[in-house]
């Protein structure tokens, strides 16, 4: 989440520190959000190791309607 922290911080014009905060915070808040099988590899794809998340872009599919309020599909 390193690299995701100093993008923020650069683009947004804060401190990294602040930029941490803001990625944990997004992070969090997508972990509680999405499904099961996505959430657990929200910190995995955020520090840009996908090696772990093959496999999983149909729940993110399904999981999207949920999130940006439509139908959840199961």
């Amino acid at each position: 989440m390193a690299t995701l922290a100093q993008i923020v911080a650069e683009k947004a014009g804060i401190t990294e520190a602040q930029a941490q905060m803001a990625v944990r915070a997004v992070a969090d808040f997508l972990k509680e959000k999405l499904p099961e099988p996505v959430a657990g590899q929200v910190d995995a794809v955020l520090s840009a190791d996908v090696s772990g998340v093959a496999g999983v872009a149909e729940s993110v599919i399904k999981g999207l309607g949920g999130l940006m309020g439509g139908e959840k599909k199961e």
